[in-house]
């Protein structure tokens, strides 16, 4: 029988200043130091997306069937941030010397992201991934977006990836970019500044409620990976399918989750409105809820999942200490939400957890993996580690 072809979501997360580094410096650490920047950068993508494979400085990943525009988008600024404080805190945590270590702040990542169709075919023992869209989505690679950028980071989105999801790319803030690839023609794309969005990101002021600072905590281990449970307790469609409202409807403005977004959750004829005050995707996110009732004070409460072992996750709700005057209202809205979340979150684990993959599903590829040698066992300039 011939391949199947399937509609997908292609990206490429690819390491900018890769040759140069490897060139310049000493191998032992910089091959450390690579596996460990690429592992935060594809851990970061999946889920939604799953590992086709490693491609000498890139990662190709892919995802078939529909995902939710805003989490797409999350997950690729998220991969790229998560790498960025990465490397902050190793540059900060290594007292290594080694010309490696000095010139990690080099490197730096790039994305492509397309939306078409491919098959799955046999090749050298293993399944590939094949198709004119796998071949565009890897010929964007070569662009001048860098030009314009003047080298900084960016996300770089096909027309056909930006319409599969269902945004409006000018209210976002994205910016109309083109390319003529030899044979394919000319190709409409839309770039995301992603040095701007690190430093945007970098200067907020977080609102995290810690376990250290909440007035109450309430918790739930659930058998599913992290992202997964990111999903449906921050998308609407998914959320419902849970939680116990009438209806949940997103305000979010330009179409893009974050600070500021507003969820109006309807039950019966009353109305809760949970404002978006901080997001850190998909480690936690900080709501102001304002309650239908005369006099309730405004509660402020962090939603963060954590890895749990063996691809667990935790999920917490952290909510804020309130002034003494409103401890009385706060303790019964507490019990009562407490006693709904625990009756929903039994609905939630059915949907995520011994979700098996599917079986057209290719078997990904293992992670690259660091010693962090590049951390523990400092060298000097021009020495082997």
């Amino acid at each position: 029988m011939l391949p199947k072809a399937e509609a997908a979501y292609f990206a490429i997360a690819d390491i900018s200043g890769y040759t140069n580094f490897l060139a310049a410096v000493e191998l032992d650490h910089a091959q450390d130091i690579i596996a460990d920047f690429m592992d935060v950068v594809v851990k970061g993508l999946r889920p939604p997306f799953r590992l086709a494979k490693f491609e000498g400085d890139a990662a190709f990943v892919y995802s078939t069937g529909a995902i939710d525009g805003s989490l797409l988008q999350d997950a690729i600024e998220g991969a790229y941030l998560k790498f960025r404080r990465r490397l902050r805190d190793v540059r900060q945590a290594s007292t290594c010397e080694c010309k490696a270590c000095v010139a990690m702040g080099d490197l730096d990542f790039k994305f492509v992201v397309h939306h078409g169709e491919m098959v799955k075919q046999k090749m050298g023992g293993r399944e590939e991934l094949a198709g004119r869209d796998v071949i565009l989505v890897h010929r964007l690679l070569k662009n001048t977006v860098g030009e314009k950028l003047d080298g900084r980071a960016y996300a770089l989105y096909s027309d056909a990836a930006i319409r599969a999801m269902g945004v409006d790319p000018v209210a976002q803030g994205l910016v109309p970019h083109q390319e003529t690839i030899d044979i394919i023609g000319d190709v409409t794309l839309w770039v995301r500044d992603l040095e701007a969005a690190w430093q945007h990101d970098d200067a907020q002021t977080r609102m995290e409620v810690t376990r250290e600072d909440a007035y109450a905590i309430l918790e739930f281990d659930i058998a599913a990976p992290r992202q997964a449970v990111w999903e449906f307790i921050t998308v609407p469609g998914q959320w419902r399918k849970w939680w116990d409202a009438d209806d949940i409807i997103e305000e979010s403005g330009k179409g893009r989750r974050g600070v500021g977004t507003k969820n109006h959750c309807a039950h019966g004829n009353h109305t809760n409105v949970e404002e978006t005050l901080d997001w850190r995707p998909d480690d936690y996110f900080t709501v102001g809820i304002t309650l239908p009732v005369p006099g309730a004070p405004r509660i402020i409460m962090t939603r963060a999942v954590l890895d749990g072992p063996d691809g667990t996750s935790r999920f917490e709700l952290r909510i804020a200490k309130p002034k003494p005057k409103d401890r009385a209202f706060l303790d019964g809205a507490a019990a009562k939400f407490a006693e709904r979340m625990t009756q929903a979150i039994t609905g939630l684990r059915a949907m995520l957890e011994d979700k098996q993959p599917a079986d057209d599903a290719m078997e990904e590829p293992m992670l690259m993996r660091s010693s962090g040698r590049f951390l523990t066992e400092p060298v000097k300039s021009g020495a082997r580690g």
